[in-house]
């Protein structure tokens, strides 16, 4: 620990008080590693303010002296957002104290909240109003807004409300010297210049630090119908897909594919899970009918959409759930996907879009590069199809050799993201860049859109200090 070092800690205490800075290596701990557990840094501190005063004066403090700050949400990340490097010379900002509704205003269908609340927190604040706030995340019960944000986060929904981006009227961002972007607007039209506000959405903490956000709000779901259907293959799903969208004016705000094998390895680790058909199928969908209307008779409507779909040879068979438990207990399949894989053990994951029209397609050669290739792996893809963004994910074998099967992960990467590219589509779909795809990101963005990018960053954040290392090469 050097001089400086010291000194700066001390500055540090002064602004925010003996409870706002952590230094004792087990203190420090929980936020030195990753979600996924792929890096373990170190850090100069742990900072934990409690207003956008004392983040102001931390931002400040560490431009001058020109330290890199980490902004810390809910360690929800899957590609190394939120951690620090291994140097022990940056700065971890937690914006945990952060976490106040500042505003509810049912009629503007709006709320004003600081980054550090839980997604669910504003979620169950929304409800109490009589109103929604959509954005649905297997983590909502621990990630936070402002890491959200940050990552224009997807989830479930998108395929009716959009991504995170899509959710925001406005931001409050202290920037890297200090300075405080005052944007908390509950405006849908205003077209006064630049829309500042979006260059921070996605942008992963690395242009400054989200504070607060005004977000949209919508009218409260009343009515809900959810079905766990069996379809021949991904081309099905899709057009399956399309004909609900047309026979329910386009009320889907779900659509969720599920191989078999994702229901097995749920059924098989995930405690309370079973499986929604007597009968084993190639391919699943979990899809959802919802709207503002009470008893608007969307269980009907989703009941006549599948017969017909049965009778047509698109769907092979279909469970609706007679109560909520019953839903809970579809969705609790879903989610679990990611946790069942992990307990399984090694596993590859990938994160891509493609058009949705064309993730037939690519399933089918993506699927053949894989049973080729990849001779330890069994391939589980599953995800937002509804959207064209599948998890396409590989698990080792059982008896796989572990360490063999992860030294495969840099040639399996490049094949999957040079096919997905083939297809005009994104390696990164909804779980951003962080410190993992750096280097995809380089060989994969148009120069042009690499330079620009590399130009706000310097006009942002010219020292440099802003989650250095993350998205862009620091």
């Amino acid at each position: 620990m050097t001089a400086a070092d010291e000194q700066l800690r001390g500055r540090l205490r002064e602004i925010l008080g003996a409870d706002g800075i952590l230094t004792a290596a087990a203190d420090c701990a929980p936020y030195l590693i990753d979600h996924r557990q792929l890096y373990r840094g170190a850090a100069l501190a742990v900072v934990l303010p409690r207003s956008v005063a004392q983040v102001s004066q931390v931002l400040a403090c560490c431009d001058a002296q020109r330290v890199g700050v980490v902004p810390h949400g809910g360690n929800t990340s899957y590609c190394g957002g939120a951690t620090p490097d291994e140097s022990g010379r940056q700065l971890v900002l937690s914006l945990q104290r952060l976490n106040r509704i500042r505003s509810l205003d049912a009629a503007n269908y709006s709320l004003v909240a600081e980054s550090g609340c839980i997604l669910a927190q504003l979620q169950h604040a929304a409800d109490a109003a009589e109103r929604c706030l959509p954005l649905t995340l297997g983590s909502q019960g621990s990630c936070q807004i402002g890491g959200n944000l940050s990552t224009n986060a997807g989830g479930t929904s998108v395929l009716r409300y959009g991504m995170a981006r899509d959710l925001v009227l406005g931001l409050e961002v202290v920037l890297a010297d200090g300075r405080v972007l005052d944007g908390l607007s509950a405006l849908r039209k205003d077209n006064t210049g630049y829309d500042i506000k979006s260059l921070f959405l996605g942008a992963e903490g690395t242009l400054g630090v989200i504070t607060a956000a005004s977000l949209k709000l919508f009218p409260k779901v009343r009515d809900v119908a959810t079905a766990f259907a069996a379809v021949a293959d991904v081309h099905a799903a899709v057009a399956l897909l399309a004909r609900l969208r047309d026979a329910s004016s386009d009320r889907v705000s779900s659509f969720e594919l599920i191989p078999r094998i994702a229901v097995e390895l749920t059924v098989r680790h995930i405690p309370g899970v079973t499986d929604p058909l007597d009968q084993v199928h190639e391919w699943y969908v979990l899809c959802e009918l919802s709207s503002s209307r009470a008893a608007d008779g969307l269980e009907e409507l989703l009941s006549e959409a599948l017969g017909a779909a049965l009778a047509d040879g698109l769907v092979r068979d279909a469970a609706v759930p007679g109560s909520e438990r019953e839903r809970a207990a579809l969705w609790k399949l879903r989610e679990s996907i990611p946790e069942a894989q992990r307990k399984e053990g090694a596993n590859l994951k990938h994160d891509i879009a493609v058009p949705v029209a064309a993730l037939p397609d690519f399933v089918a050669r993506a699927s053949a590069w894989v049973n080729a290739n990849v001779t330890q792996g069994r391939l589980v893809a599953y995800g937002h199809v509804g959207d064209g963004n599948l998890h396409f994910n590989i698990s080792a074998a059982a008896g796989a050799d572990s360490e063999r099967f992860l030294g495969q992960a840099a040639a399996v990467r490049r094949a999957i993201h040079d096919l997905v590219r083939e297809f005009n589509g994104s390696f990164s779909a909804e779980h951003g860049i962080g410190r993992l795809k750096v280097d995809e990101l380089e060989r994969y963005a148009d120069a042009v859109e690499l330079g620009l990018m590399r130009a706000v960053k310097s006009a942002f954040d010219p020292h440099g200090i802003m989650n250095p290392g993350k998205v862009l090469r620091a």
